[in-house]
C-alpha cells in the first residue's frame, strides 16, 4: 500500500490530535480509518513506501505502531533518531514477543523512550470486520492514564467502542498469548472434535493465560475482559484469524512451511509460542496446551498425538489455588 494522508474535514476543531500510524497492513489501515472517522489529521505510513517518516513525526501528537513483531525494534529506532516532541504518546498495537529479549512490544517502546508514555491498545479486534464498521470494542491500558484517556478520545466511536485499563502488561500478554490457543481451537476444529472439546480446550487455555500473566505481573482480572477473554473467543472461532486458520490448515495435513507460505499476513502465535516456551522453562509455568502446540510446530507430534498427551495427563484439580474457605 502506498503512503497515504487521511483528512477529514472535521479536522479545525480544537484539541483533536496529529496522528501517525506506522504500518500500513490491514490492521494499520483500519485504524487510520478510526482515527480518522473522529476528524484527526492521520498520516498514515509504511515501510515500503517513499514518504519521509521525519517529517510527519516532528508535530505528531500520537505515534502509534501496527508493525509485525519483528520490526517493532528496527521502526522504533528509525522513529528514535526523528524529532519527537516530548508530549508525544506512543500507541502500540502490535502482538508478539521478541525473540531475542522475550520483550513484548510496550517494552520494546518504553525501553527506547523511557520519558514518554506508551499505551497498548488490544481487543477482539478482526481488522476485517472493523473495515466494514461492524460494532466492536477494544481496550487502550497504559500507567499513564491521562495518556489513555487521550488515545481513547482519538479512537471512539459509534461503531468501535474504546475502554481504559490501569494494567498494560495484563492487556498486552492477552493479545499476545491468545494466538498460541487459537492455533490449538483451530486443530481442534480441523480435528473436527466438536463443541465440548473446543470450550474445554478455550476454558484451559484462559487458565493457562492468567497464570503466565500473574507470574509476570499481570493483574488477573484483565483476562477476564476484552483484551484477555474477549480476544481470545473471538480468534478461537473466527477464520478470518491467520492463528485459527494455521491451526486447523495443520490438522488437515498441510506443513507449517506450506501453510505459512498461503497465509495472507504473519501468524504471530508461531514465534509467541516459541518465545513462550523458553519463558514458561526460565519460570518453571505449567503451560501443557502450549506445549502441544510448540511440540506440533516443530513437528515432532501430529495433532492426534497432541490431542492424546493432553488428554491423558494426570488429573488434577481446576484451579491450583483454589480454596474451600473460596467457596463461601
Amino acid at each position: 500500500m502506498t503512503n497515504s494522508k487521511i483528512q477529514n474535514p472535521k479536522s479545525k476543531i480544537q484539541n483533536l490530535k496529529s496522528v501517525v500510524i506506522l504500518g500500513a497492513g490491514a490492521w494499520g489501515t483500519a485504524l487510520a480509518k478510526l482515527a480518522a472517522i473522529n476528524g484527526n489529521q492521520v498520516h498514515l505510513w509504511s515501510r515500503q513506501g517513499s514518504q519521509s517518516l521525519v517529517s510527519l513525526l516532528e508535530n505528531a501528537h500520537i505515534v502509534l505502531s501496527a508493525i509485525s513483531m519483528q520490526g517493532v525494534r528496527d521502526v522504533a529506532s528509525v522513529v528514535q533518531s526523528s524529532p519527537v516532541s516530548p508530549e508525544t504518546i506512543f500507541v502500540t498495537a502490535t502482538k508478539g514477543l521478541e525473540t531475542k529479549t522475550t520483550y513484548t512490544p510496550s517494552q520494546i517502546w518504553q525501553e527506547i523512550f523511557p520519558n514518554h508514555p506508551v499505551v497498548v491498545l488490544s481487543g477482539p479486534n478482526l481488522s476485517q470486520e472493523i473495515v466494514r464498521e461492524l460494532p466492536a470494542a477494544t481496550v487502550v491500558a497504559s500507567k499513564n492514564i491521562n495518556a489513555a484517556q487521550s488515545v481513547q478520545l482519538v479512537f471512539s466511536s459509534s461503531r468501535f467502542r474504546v475502554y481504559t485499563n490501569p494494567d498494560p502488561v495484563g492487556v498486552e500478554l492477552g493479545g499476545t498469548l491468545k494466538n498460541v490457543i487459537a492455533i490449538a481451537a483451530g486443530v481442534c476444529d480441523g480435528l473436527n472434535l466438536g463443541t465440548n472439546a473446543k470450550a474445554a480446550l478455550v476454558t484451559r487455555g484462559l487458565t493457562e493465560i492468567v497464570r503466565i500473566g500473574k507470574n509476570l505481573g499481570a493483574k488477573t482480572e484483565t483476562f477476564y475482559g476484552l483484551s484477555g477473554l474477549g480476544d481470545l473467543l473471538a480468534t478461537c472461532n473466527s477464520p478470518l484469524s491467520r492463528n485459527y486458520q494455521l491451526g486447523y490448515q495443520l490438522a488437515h495435513g498441510k506443513t507449517l512451511k506450506e501453510i505459512l507460505a498461503g497465509l495472507p499476513g504473519i501468524a504471530e502465535g508461531v514465534n509467541t509460542c516459541r518465545v513462550l516456551m523458553e519463558i514458561a522453562q526460565q519460570r518453571s509455568i505449567a503451560i501443557p496446551i502450549s506445549e502441544q502446540v510448540y511440540q506440533l510446530l516443530e513437528g515432532e507430534v501430529t495433532p492426534q498425538q497432541a490431542l492424546d498427551q493432553l488428554m491423558l495427563r494426570d488429573i488434577k484439580p481446576e484451579f491450583d489455588d483454589f480454596s474451600t474457605e473460596q467457596m463461601w
